[in-house]
């Protein structure tokens, strides 16, 4: 999933190889094996000082801002869809990415170009070198990009995820139209906290006096986590399911094959019998809480055809999340890197993808519930190869299997690479089994290119 690259900080900026060698030259907390959590080495301080000496893009820039564990992608993609179908020009901001850097930025669903990229690294290399004493971060420089290209290229509305957690999250420097938080689960317990109140107090972070913030329906002490936290912020806060009729339900019809349809009511928008464009109940949840942040522009004075809106989401794709990248043998991929995020993926898959047997390939990082994840691996699997991720986080595979084998009591093998787990996987499925790779985003980008380069190669 990460761009390999020499690393150095010397050298002229002059294509985009020598931009991305800049970029990954510097702290990428992304690929840390260990990392703080504290106001040390999340410094909004720091990225305010960033932002200032390029001309404080962030204070120019009209955005929704997403936070919380799972669904916050999904979230993101379908409410600029939405957005995009009316005519608004939209940027949107997300990690990680899945193949390609430019990914995390994009216009109008157009990655940011290669030379657009070059340029603004080149504008900020400078401002980091006057920063030596207190350096920037890899994601707060590549926060800093986005802003200043939407500024740029005058985006109507930036929707932007937040990163890690949400109060010391170098996007939270924004002043929102709108706040959403998504699903929240255990992941990044180490930096987080070891509970749902704990990690539900670091999302809420993001909260401002009196944007409207929506949320789905959550664990019972997380929504009076939220619910405090808002109250004390002077934050309007609703919850789908509960302040805002929403319901779902799975069906299957001829035309759509299996999928969710949603209802969602509010004073200003009806929307009944909606298809949710992606799969699994939880995106069905996800693209309530969308379509509840349409609501909320509207509120704030945006004008929105719900016709139109209902016609921009229908298209709406994510890579990387319960994609299909080969037909023969079957694999299907998805960045699922939490047990719920787990439970969801299995339970989709369920509904959606008819297979006699799965086969699952699963690699996974160290500041993962790894337990979590693999005691929810085991309702799904009828075989699974525990690998190795890009990463320099990654779980040992012998480490995995042995976790595994003292929760369910159920044989698995090791490989010491994709390559390797595929040859192992290949001979033990046939024409109605599915090979699932899951565990983290490196390993699903892996994947991705794997099968796109063996695409190829047939073709020629």
């Amino acid at each position: 999933m990460v761009t390999t690259v020499k690393k150095k900080k010397s050298g002229a900026i002059n294509s985009y190889r020598s931009a991305l060698t800049f970029l990954f030259s510097n702290t990428n907390y992304e690929t840390a094996k260990r990392l703080r959590y504290n106001e040390d080495t999340f410094s909004l301080d720091r990225m305010e000082r960033l932002l200032d000496e390029l001309g404080n893009p962030h204070k120019k820039l009209a955005s929704v801002h997403i936070a919380g564990t799972k669904g916050k992608g999904s979230t993101c993609a379908m409410l600029a869809q939405m957005l995009e179908s009316n005519g608004y020009k939209v940027g949107l901001y997300t990690s990680p990415h899945v193949m390609d850097l430019r990914e995390r930025i994009q216009i109008d669903g157009e990655m940011i170009p290669e030379s657009s990229l070059t340029r603004l690294v080149k504008k900020i290399a400078p401002v980091i070198k006057r920063m030596s004493d207190d350096p920037p971060t890899f994601f707060e420089i590549l926060t800093a990009m986005a802003f200043v290209y939407f500024v740029a290229e005058k985006v109507d509305l930036a929707v932007v995820e937040t990163g890690l957690g949400g109060r010391l999250d170098s996007t939270n420097v924004l002043n929102p139209e709108a706040i959403g938080i998504t699903s929240i689960s255990i992941d990044h317990h180490r930096q987080l906290g070891d509970t749902l109140a704990k990690i539900a107090k670091e999302k809420a972070g993001i909260f401002k006096a009196g944007v409207p913030a929506v949320s789905v329906l959550q664990d019972g002490e997380t929504m009076g986590v939220l619910r405090r936290a808002a109250s004390k912020s002077k934050t309007p806060l609703r919850f789908t399911g509960k302040d805002i009729d929403f319901s779902c339900r799975f069906e299957s019809s001829r035309s759509l094959g299996p999928h969710n349809r949603i209802c969602l009511t509010t004073p200003s928008s009806r929307f009944e019998h909606l298809p949710v464009p992606l799969l699994g109940e939880h995106q069905a949840v996800n693209c309530g809480l969308a379509l509840s942040l349409l609501d909320c522009l509207k509120s704030r004075g945006y004008e929105i055809n719900d016709a139109q809106a209902i016609e921009g989401l229908s298209h709406t794709k994510l890579p990387g999340r319960m994609e299909l990248i080969s037909r023969d043998p079957r694999v299907l991929v998805d960045g699922a890197h939490n047990a719920a995020s787990i439970r969801a993926m299995i339970q989709a898959t369920g509904q959606h993808i008819p297979y006699d047997s799965m086969v699952v390939i699963m690699g996974c990082c160290s500041d993962k519930d790894v337990h979590g994840m693999l005691e929810q691996l085991q309702y799904g699997a009828d075989k699974v190869i525990f690998t190795r991720v890009n990463s320099p986080r990654s779980v040992y595979p012998e480490d995995l299997a042995e976790i595994y084998t003292e929760i369910c009591g159920k044989m698995c093998q090791t490989a010491a690479n994709l390559d390797e787990a595929l040859r192992i996987a290949r001979p033990a499925v046939g024409h109605e089994d599915l090979i699932c790779i899951t565990g983290s985003f490196y390993l699903v980008g892996e994947a991705k290119t794997y099968f796109e380069k063996a695409a190829r190669e047939v073709a020629v």
